[in-house]
């Protein structure tokens, strides 16, 4: 009702008083009069109610039901996900703090399918007031914004293994930690609150402990222990590898204890935390940084975010983008933004330090990879230089050996020690069923292998007796070398010095190994397939940042600049190995045309004899003097050089040596379209494509496209040790 109806209602009012028949109007038209209802109550729709339910999620509530986003989807996988998110903080912390690291892992079987796991290291230790935080709460650490090499990246991983332990087995993860001799040790045992992310602590106990410092994590799981390359045994014997200066015990759920001995004194050097490198950086993250910086000048600010950014270059770009160096960056307009962006990645600038990448290093991985693959009759290893994706700098490096005894060397051992090809076998089981755990095996192949030996099938595993036993282990090494030729390579996966043992297929390393033609250096290769032969190829990819394709960090995402270093890294490789398969092939042909010529050498001195009139002993002599020179002169090849130790550190002639670890050379970046196989970007399919759909690896299988290291010559380590 308006203002002027209001009033008018209370002058009828008034007037109401003074007369009857007047008030009869007044009260008739007080009654025409209806008061205001009260709106109508909205109705409840659909979406109030789907918007009441809407709520935030905690990080540890979303992985607790994604758990296999973090590499725990199945027991075997589990506890080999567990065993490595350990070993790599161990190795962090002892790198970071300058002492060599010595790491004990021990599983124990407790259950039906579970495990206790315990892995120490002899590093710095933690801080009490750190330990609860570092092992109880996701996405905790110190390493997601440092631009620096390291095996950690999340701050995810070790409390993700915790968090595994408590939803298998509700149990606590118990950690003891002791910083100095003058400190105490203190062990925690604690729980992780899923709904809020942070630790729960349940005991906090100052404990004797007889180590001076260090580090000491147990985890109870649900998890089965297995042979093969999927398993701890194989992640340990490729960590000995990547890491030579580590030293490594370990004690399998059999009781069986392993020793990968230290193979350098010499500590990496510390990698150092560097800005960006300009090309790559994408055009959000740049926007970001422009927002963000504190700088007053473009040029400044160029300068100071950026590495390897001069004031040169700084003025080069600005230029060509046609902006002055002293305008202030928050003035800068989205177009100007983008524009200098653009400018900045056409621009020539120096390649990233490698002060901030610490790869292995040529000789280290020579001598790593000739520890492990037992004799093999080549070696070659090659470090590129440093390079760039999307601001990252990382470093590719290689190595390959071939042939000699790297597929099948299995070693006696005594009867006392129940193994082949480095697989303990189960001695309650039948001889078939333990078989079927060596790599590769099938039920055909047992049965093979059981039929040549004449051991029955259904024998069990301790009541074999020696002769038995070595007949087994002799002829599955002749077995295996004969499938060496047809079987595909071993390809051993690194990123940071950590081996990648699930997703081949999925992983950029794995395709560029696939995308190489390897037939063009004498190598069997199946079309779009992986080499064939006896042939171990390791590729490290050492990076500040490294593109994992999930959480679980097992397979390398395929950004094409990766991709592209990975092939030339193994181009060079590729090219030593074609030198010695060709100078191989010559040398068994000039050796079969010397038979030849050496099976009819008396007759031909006979008849040089007659015409000559020499001696015909004299003659023959010669001809086998001139034959065996000429084999060797022209046909030689070299065997490896080995160091005092007995590594394998220089193979070809023309290989260079470096004693600098780091293995980073300064020599000018090859050029791709100049590469002497002809394997370069311009000629090769487009890389950029999305990852193809790739079925991932069954990992609980033993069959073994990648081949173990893992040997039985590491086991038994004494006790004084």
């Amino acid at each position: 009702m308006s203002d002027m109806e209001l009033g008018d209602l209370f002058a009828l009012l008034e007037k109401g008083n003074d007369s009857s028949p007047a008030g009869e109007e007044i009260e008739t038209t007080i009654s025409e009069e209806k008061p205001k209802s009260s709106p109508p109550k909205e109705r409840r729709t659909k979406a109030d109610e789907m918007g009441e339910k809407q709520r935030s999620i905690s990080i540890s509530e979303f992985f607790a039901k994604n758990k296999q986003l973090l590499g725990f989807d199945s027991p075997v996988r589990a506890l080999m996900t567990t065993v490595k998110e350990a070993v790599d903080n161990a190795l962090d912390a002892c790198e970071e703090a300058h002492i060599l690291p010595t790491i004990l892992v021990e599983i124990e079987q407790i259950g039906d399918e579970r495990l206790r796991v315990a892995v120490q290291d002899n590093g710095p230790g933690i801080v009490k007031s750190q330990v609860p935080k570092i092992f109880g709460q996701l996405l905790y650490g110190s390493k997601f914004h440092s631009l620096k090499q390291s095996r950690g990246q999340q701050g995810i991983g070790i409390s993700a293994a915790g968090m595994y332990s408590q939803l298998t087995t509700g149990k606590p993860v118990r950690i003891t930690s002791r910083i100095g001799l003058e400190h105490p040790a203190h062990h925690f045992e604690l729980l992780l609150d899923l709904q809020k992310n942070r630790p729960n602590v349940i005991k906090d106990l100052i404990v004797e402990w007889e180590e001076p410092h260090g580090t000491r994590v147990e985890l109870e799981i649900v998890g089965v222990h297995k042979s093969g390359r999927h398993s701890v045994d194989e992640y340990l014997a490729q960590t000995a590898v990547a890491n030579p200066h580590a030293e490594i015990f370990y004690v399998n759920p059999k009781h069986e204890r392993m020793h990968f001995p230290r193979v350098s004194q010499a500590l990496p050097r510390e990698p150092k935390a560097v800005q960006p490198h300009p090309h790559g950086i994408e055009l959000g993250l740049f926007i970001k940084m422009i927002r963000e910086t504190e700088t007053k000048r473009v040029g400044s600010f160029l300068q100071t975010e950026f590495s390897r950014v001069t004031p040169k270059v700084a003025q080069q770009a600005c230029t060509a983008a046609g902006l002055d160096v002293g305008k202030r960056p928050s003035k800068l307009s989205p177009e100007e933004i983008e524009t200098l962006h653009r400018e900045l990645g056409n621009i020539k600038i120096m390649a990233p330090s490698s002060d901030s990448i610490v790869p292995i290093g040529e000789v280290l991985m020579r001598r790593g990879l000739g520890r492990q693959v037992n004799e093999a009759e080549f070696y070659v290893s090659k470090s590129r230089p440093p390079h760039v994706y999307r601001g990252n700098p990382f470093v590719v490096e290689a190595a390959v050996a071939y042939g000699g005894e790297l597929r099948g060397n299995v070693e006696t051992g005594d009867m006392d020690d129940l193994t082949i090809a480095g697989v303990s076998l189960d001695p309650e089981k039948t001889i078939s069923a333990a078989l079927l755990d060596l790599p590769s095996f099938t039920r055909k192949k047992v049965a093979d292998l059981c039929d040549k030996t004449g051991v029955g099938t259904r024998t069990r595993v301790k009541n074999l007796t020696a002769e038995e036993l070595e007949s087994l282990r002799r002829t599955y090494n002749d077995f295996v070398k004969k499938e060496a030729s047809s079987s595909p390579a071993q390809i051993i996966r690194l990123a940071n010095r950590v081996p990648l043992l699930y997703q081949l297929k999925a992983c950029a390393i794995s395709r560029a190994v696939m995308e190489l033609n390897w037939k063009r250096y004498g190598i069997n290769q199946p079309k779009g397939s992986y080499p064939q032969g006896p042939v171990v190829i390791m590729v490290h990819l050492a990076s500040v940042w490294v593109p994992f394709t999930s959480e679980s960090k097992e397979a390398v995402a395929h950004f094409p600049e990766i991709i592209e270093e990975v092939k030339l890294c193994l181009q060079e490789c590729g090219r030593e190995l074609g030198n010695y398969l060709s100078r191989k092939t010559k040398l068994k042909a000039a050796q079969e045309r010397r038979d030849i010529f050496v099976r009819y050498s008396s007759e031909l001195a006979r008849a040089l004899s007659a015409i000559t009139g020499e001696n015909v002993t004299e003659i023959n002599q010669a001809i086998e003097t001139a034959m065996e020179n000429f084999t060797t002169a022209n046909y030689e090849v070299e065997k490896p050089v080995l160091d005092d130790t007995g590594e394998p550190t220089v193979w070809s002639d023309d290989a260079e040596d470096s004693d600098d670890d780091s293995g980073v050379k300064e020599r000018k970046k090859s050029d791709s379209s100049g590469d002497e196989d002809g394997e370069t970007g311009d000629g090769e399919e487009d890389v950029t494509s999305d990852v193809e759909d790739s079925e991932t690896d069954d990992e609980d299988s033993d069959d073994t496209d990648e081949g173990s290291l893992f040997s039985s010559k590491y086991l038994n380590y004494d006790d004084e040790d």
